[in-house]
């Protein structure tokens, strides 16, 4: 498997390299060459083999040839050892509407975003120590990537990890997971601004060359492939668990900011997973929802929200599929990226938006919206949404092209994350579970720094020594 650049002027790669290098370094994301054939999960061979299983046949053309599939399968296994679930990403119905709730919420920090970055701390781990190599990943979050990239990086021996979350815009629950983690590889940082603007940091970081090599600068954000590789195996898990097939497809719904999720579901149904229908859940910070409808991408300010993983504007992700509307023509993409990045506006045309909405459906909710949802699931099945799944299970109410196809809700992070807006919408305080119960009792370890490059760059040379 090979890789090559959306924006065309980065050298072509192999996985290994990808992983480490995260960002091309012609600013563009990496994507492979061609798509490969997903194994068919209801063959006799893997019919019955768990999420382990599964998901080293899923992924091992991507990894080929840096890593073996044995390799492989040691790393997942290690990864989803850490998962309190047996079946890993489990799929369980809601209620007696043919939705059902793809459960991401069963690893270390209750968040989906466990499910890509554990195994990505052993994919680093094992290359660097290949390469005899130490890495810095640095990591802009919206809430939940955060604490995930810490847990799989902490402690390990040829990683240091940088973490910016905006300042004032995550949970409490978000930011004491990662603020309390006590590891001399772990530092935090919240910077006087957005999300967006703390992306637009990694993306200059990566900018500076200089800077890039002298710190060993990576990635763990979903402009990195590896992320959206490991996400690809749940959709294809999810569909198994229902028994579609190419006669019976299933539909699924994301709540999404950066596109990175929903994106991984397009790559399994491109390689073989029969999805009829992709559903976008924002909230009030709605840009996809808008391009969706008009083929105009859009930025408008980011308003804080309930759900605030998804406060997003800038939705990098939607570089990748972009690329594929364009005919894989990078000179176009570049061109329009460029476009976007200096007017916060490009117009992608009825055609492309015709290739898109083909699949993809879209529907945003306020945070009113969104409590609604919470309360209606509840009173209807007992069930306990957070904000973003309610958004995703609201999307899935809302814009729902077959009921007789079943439709997948991504259950992408546990209720305890966000009590406050689950006690708002249906006053009951959902409890951490046993080993995150004692997280408002750590101590915290966070800098504040201003939205500036300088300053963030003399910080990350400063704590890596």
């Amino acid at each position: 498997m090979k890789y090559v650049s959306t924006r065309g002027q980065a050298p072509v790669l192999e996985f290994g390299d990808v992983l480490l290098a995260g960002l091309a370094t012609d600013g563009g994301l990496y994507v492979p060459d061609e798509w490969p054939t997903q194994p068919d999960l209801t063959s006799p061979e893997l019919a019955g083999a768990g999420y382990l299983e599964a998901a080293v046949a899923v992924m091992a053309p991507y990894v080929s040839p840096s890593i073996s599939v044995d390799e492989l399968r040691v790393m997942v296994t290690s990864a989803y050892s850490t998962f309190t679930h047996p079946d890993v990403c489990p799929v369980t119905p809601l209620g007696d509407s043919g939705l059902h709730m793809l459960e991401l919420f069963w690893g270390p920090t209750i968040a989906f975003k466990d499910v890509a970055l554990q195994l990505l701390g052993h994919l680093f781990d094992h290359e660097l120590t290949k390469r005899g190599e130490r890495a810095t990943i640095v990591v802009a979050t919206s809430g939940d990537t955060g604490s995930a990239a810490i847990e799989a990086c902490r402690g390990k021996d040829h990683l240091d990890i940088v973490v910016l979350h905006p300042a004032g815009r995550v949970s409490d629950v978000q930011r004491r997971q990662m603020t309390t983690v006590d590891e001399p590889n772990v530092h935090n940082v919240a910077v006087e601004g957005t999300f967006d603007d703390c992306q637009d940091m990694v993306k200059a970081l990566f900018a500076d060359v200089s800077f890039r090599n002298d710190v060993g600068l990576s990635a763990m954000n979903s402009i990195n492939w590896a992320r959206v590789m490991a996400q690809v195996v749940y959709y294809a898990t999810a569909a198994r668990t229902l028994e579609a097939s190419v006669t019976s497809p299933v539909s699924f719904s994301v709540p999404t900011g950066n596109f990175g999720n929903v994106f991984a579901g397009w790559v399994a149904r491109t390689t073989g997973t029969p999805v009829s229908q992709l559903v976008v859940g924002s909230n009030s910070n709605d840009i996809l929802t808008r391009w969706l409808a008009t083929g105009v991408m859009e930025q408008h300010g980011v308003h804080p929200t309930i759900s605030p993983s998804m406060d997003i504007q800038v939705s990098s992700n939607t570089e990748r599929l972009l690329f594929e509307l364009y005919g894989r023509n990078a000179g176009d993409l570049a061109e329009r990226m460029t476009e976007f990045r200096a007017e916060g506006r490009v117009d992608t045309g009825d055609t492309r938006l015709a290739a898109v909405t083909e699949v993809f459906d879209g529907a945003s909710f306020s945070d009113d919206d969104t409590r609604a949802e919470i309360r209606r699931t509840y009173e209807d099945t007992g069930v306990i949404l957070d904000p973003h799944t309610a958004v995703g299970v609201a999307a899935a109410r809302a814009v729902r092209r077959d009921p007789d196809v079943p439709m997948v809700c991504l259950a992408t992070a546990h209720p305890a994350k966000f009590p406050d807006a689950v006690e708002q919408a249906i006053g009951i305080r959902p409890e951490l579970p046993e080993h995150l119960a004692d997280l408002f009792d750590r101590t915290e370890r966070f800098d504040t720094l201003p939205n500036d490059l300088s300053a963030v760059e003399a910080h990350v040379r400063r704590v890596i020594g």
